[in-house]
């Protein structure tokens, strides 16, 4: 499992500024500009004809459109909608052989793991990806707690687990970026999340880790961001981000890919 740690404070904006570009130049091309890239000569993870697929929920849906033409035309905003996986796959396909990526979103609003699950042999197994972005939980813990589901942090861990076995059997090569499930404290998000919610955050890192996974950290992201600006700057319920959490979401995406 690779993670990136919290920034220092007097850094932290202009990064999340500037690594728009230089993770897309630095992930496709293993630029000499990333000191781990230059230090370990690894392949870059994301290589020029990749195909890469973002999962999840609302928060990776982003009100894309669902129609059959939308979906299935790859690297298109209106199949990736307004969030995080545009703005990242925007960043990779601007960068230097950008042109030769295929890049897909197929999150669902509302879903929780077992609905990923049903659907994913048309929408991630039939695609191929070489690389699969998973940002899935926070609807396993709300709809929980809104009586609407009986799902526990242990039943999460158990069907994502399944879910990534059966990945990598059909797709023995597949990269996980896992994204780390992340709350604000505001709007919908109260103590009462807590601390089941902090059990669904660590059963995502322990996968990744099983799974040689990249682990994007967005909780510790946030948690740094709202020393900047209040929470509900970032997502005004305190689940889906606004265009600034958002922007910081595929910065940080970009940065825990760029470093493999």
């Amino acid at each position: 499992m690779k993670s990136t740690s919290s920034l220092p404070r007097r850094s932290f904006l202009q990064t999340s500024l500037a690594v728009g570009t230089a993770g897309a130049v630095g992930l496709l091309t293993g630029s000499q500009n990333s000191v781990q890239a230059a230090e370990s000569k690894a392949e870059p993870v994301i290589k020029p004809g990749s195909t890469v697929l973002f999962q999840g929920d609302s928060i990776t849906d982003a009100g894309r459109k669902k129609d059959k033409e939308n979906q299935d035309t790859p690297n298109m905003q209106p199949g990736f909608g307004s969030g995080y996986a545009w703005m990242t796959a925007a960043a990779l396909l601007t960068g230097p052989k950008g042109d030769t990526l295929t890049t897909y979103n197929r999150g669902i609003s509302g879903n929780k793991v077992f609905q990923l699950a049903d659907r994913w042999q048309a929408d991630c197994l039939d695609l191929k990806p070489d690389v699969l972005s998973i940002l899935i939980g926070v609807n396993d813990i709300w709809h929980y707690l809104n009586g609407k589901y009986d799902g526990t942090v242990e039943k999460y861990e158990t069907d994502y687990r399944a879910l990534l076995a059966r990945t990598k059997e059909a797709l023995p090569k597949v990269k996980f970026v896992i994204c780390e499930p992340f709350v604000l404290k505001t709007g919908a998000v109260d103590e009462k999340w807590f601390p089941m919610f902090d059990g669904f955050r660590e059963a995502s890192a322990r996968l990744a880790q099983e799974n040689n996974a990249i682990f994007v950290p967005f909780q510790s992201m946030f948690d740094e961001a709202v020393k900047y600006a209040p929470p509900s700057h970032w997502a005004g319920d305190g689940v889906h981000p606004s265009a600034h959490g958002a922007s910081l979401m595929a910065s940080a995406w970009l940065r825990a890919v760029q470093a493999g």
